[in-house]
């Protein structure tokens, strides 16, 4: 099968490769950069654990492919997280108000959440469940991962907490 180059930036670190046109941009996080955050569910795009921010929209990185991306920046959750290995102000909410329990769908809520309060500090319950209405959690019943963004929220997270890439 030919082959493709592909380059663009993750999590602030510049990525290159050559890759089939038909790897998707979380096989490629997964496989090429060795991120492992990025979890992969469904496969069609329906469940959200496998969110990323690119160029700083949330998008499913199962139904992107990686030369698609080319010259891009994607954000994962390991670059949403502080680089002295601190847990952003989301996560931290999160692990407070009980918003994970096995964590399979957390990284991709993380990213969801975190673009979400980056374009609506101050989301109403209904806007909450609006914008994470494409993340599915098997575990905890929702409720604590709205907790946990009205928990953000009430902390008064800057800014460039919610947006550690400088996507703004």
């Amino acid at each position: 099968m030919h082959e493709l180059p592909v380059a663009l930036s993750v999590n602030g670190r510049d990525y290159q490769d050559i890759v089939e046109p038909r790897v998707t941009l979380a096989d490629f996080l997964r496989e090429n950069c060795g991120l492992t955050g990025t979890h992969l569910g469904c496969e069609h795009g329906a469940c959200g654990a496998c969110t990323v921010l690119l160029d700083g929209q949330a998008v499913r990185s199962c139904l992107v492919f990686a030369v698609q991306v080319d010259g891009q920046e994607v954000t994962t959750v390991e670059g949403i997280a502080g680089s002295d290995g601190e847990l952003s102000p989301v996560q931290s909410a999160l692990k407070e108000c009980h918003g994970l329990q096995c964590g399979f769908c957390t990284p991709g809520f993380v990213t969801s959440i975190t673009a979400l309060l980056r374009d609506n500090p101050s989301p109403t319950d209904e806007e909450i469940r609006e914008g994470l209405s494409g993340n599915f959690c098997r575990c905890t019943g929702y409720q604590g991962i709205v907790n946990a963004v009205h928990r953000v929220c009430e902390a008064g997270s800057n800014d460039a907490e919610l947006d550690p890439a400088g996507l703004q």
